[in-house]
């Protein structure tokens, strides 16, 4: 049973929270490939919200809603009172990260090893549920370590779920606290989706979001099959134009598709207003390196945007001037 998508406020694609990707830059660039789509944050820990410079780890473009924020955490209290400061600042929903492995991450008693700790995670949720209107979600794995994977992960949202947590987002890999890095973390556990699927099916009241492995919108439709949301990791970053599809494919929208010319031209004032805040502009191309993959140009586009965004002065004019040149290449190739 998938849950009605038209009586509930719930992202039936969303774009995965990825550390060092993610940011206001990345985010303003991905809504140009969708207006609808979930975006997150990058991870931020409640001792960076509570102590730290909030304008610059929390602060967004209006343009970037529907705007997640993923924390870090399994201090209640302290989830609580993030939860508050991102519904002060607008943010559409909070996450709470319950599958990042990184040891320094262990460390800080959060992320995927909280696995081991459901009741702590129900403890966690039910603080910040209870702090805020807007919703709260869980992203996790199927599992840690030598755990069995159905059972881990049913025992797991079924006890977060008693305190009132209705949406989880599922990577379908089990996590090794130890002997694998966070990149073979995301790559060696073998991926099980009908795990997911069967989570779904016993537990059909939660709003259940399927994540790793999603390379384009084909997939992620066969997935809508099973359960109520996919979220799309890598795979949006790396080839970030299988977004444009999104809006029409799932959010019935009405706007003709981005074509690439236009994703480029709706970053000029952005960039142009950041370079006079003193951003790097290299800050923001990195983000849109991979606008070309899998099309002629690609290898141009990407030389274009790293080696001239290192030079003093440069500005969004490069950018025209490849992106011309790039279509001109099509044209030739037509002709």
């Amino acid at each position: 049973m998938i849950a009605d998508m038209a009586n509930v406020s719930f992202p039936r694609i969303a774009i995965a929270p990825m550390m060092d990707w993610t940011d206001r830059h990345c985010r303003f660039f991905l809504r140009q490939l969708t207006r609808h789509a979930l975006l997150h944050t990058e991870m931020v820990t409640t001792q960076a919200v509570l102590c730290g410079d909030r304008s610059r780890l929390l602060g967004y473009h209006p343009e970037e809603h529907p705007l997640a924020l993923q924390l870090g955490g399994s201090e209640p209290v302290a989830l609580a009172e993030c939860c508050r400061i991102a519904a002060d600042m607008g943010y559409d929903e909070v996450n709470l990260n319950v599958g990042c492995p990184s040891e320094r991450v262990q460390a800080g008693r959060f992320g995927v090893c909280l696995m081991a700790e459901p009741d702590l995670v129900a403890r966690c949720i039910d603080a910040m549920s209870g702090a805020v209107d807007i919703p709260v979600s869980v992203k996790t794995r199927i599992g840690i370590n030598d755990q069995p994977e159905g059972p881990a992960l049913e025992a797991f949202v079924r006890t977060v779920a008693s305190a009132g947590c209705t949406r989880f987002t599922i990577h379908a890999r089990k996590a090794w606290l130890k002997g694998l890095s966070p990149k073979e973390n995301r790559d060696v556990p073998p991926l099980n989706y009908p795990v997911v699927y069967a989570l779904k099916e016993h537990n059909p009241r939660l709003l259940i979001s399927i994540n790793g492995g999603i390379a384009n919108c084909a997939e992620a439709r066969a997935h809508l099959s099973h359960v109520d949301g996919v979220m799309l990791g890598r795979a949006a970053y790396q080839d970030c134009f299988i977004l444009s599809e999104i809006d029409r494919l799932f959010f019935d929208g009405v706007q003709p598709e981005p074509t690439r010319r236009t994703v480029v031209r709706a970053m000029e004032p952005y960039i142009e207003e950041k370079l006079a805040e003193g951003v790097p502009l290299s800050a923001i191309t990195r983000h849109m390196l991979g606008l070309f993959v899998g099309v002629p140009g690609a290898k141009r586009w990407r030389r274009s945007l790293t080696e001239s965004a290192q030079v003093n002065g440069s500005n969004f004019a490069f950018l025209e001037r490849t992106l011309t040149q790039i279509e001109n290449l099509h044209s030739n190739i037509a002709a």
